[in-house]
């Protein structure tokens, strides 16, 4: 397995598919990767030479942000959003989706499985 990012990468897969297993970076981004290291798009991983990792490497270094330092980035972005009060920052604080998303159904990810509240099914068969 090649390490990039502190990551290991699939052997077995393409290039292009197996540098998107690098937090931060998907199909696009691992597309100019390749094509700005010179390395084809369709060479499998195990394939690729010394130099060609390094050449990817070194290009991830100097021009992205990755794994742990844009999680790192990530979590004090929301943590500033909650600081200072704004409605997403309200809304990932209480674990509520915070861009816009209906929640009266749905949601089911952001809040967890049901919790059934006693007595609601009493309350509708009355009716």
């Amino acid at each position: 397995m090649a390490r990039i990012a502190g990551v290991d990468i699939p052997r077995e897969k393409r290039v292009e598919v197996s540098l998107s297993y690098i937090f931060g970076i998907g199909r696009p981004t691992a597309h100019k990767i390749c094509s700005a290291a010179n390395v084809p798009l369709e060479t499998k991983v195990r394939d690729l030479t010394d130099d060609e990792v390094a050449r990817i490497r070194e290009y991830i270094d100097k021009n992205h942000t990755v794994e742990g330092e844009l999680r790192k980035q990530v979590r004090q972005d929301i943590q500033r959003l909650i600081e200072i009060g704004s409605y997403r920052g309200l809304r990932h604080r209480r674990g509520l989706p915070a861009r816009g998303q209906r929640t009266r159904t749905n949601a089911r990810t952001k809040r967890g499985p049901r919790r059934t509240v006693a007595g609601r099914r009493r309350a509708i068969a009355k009716k």
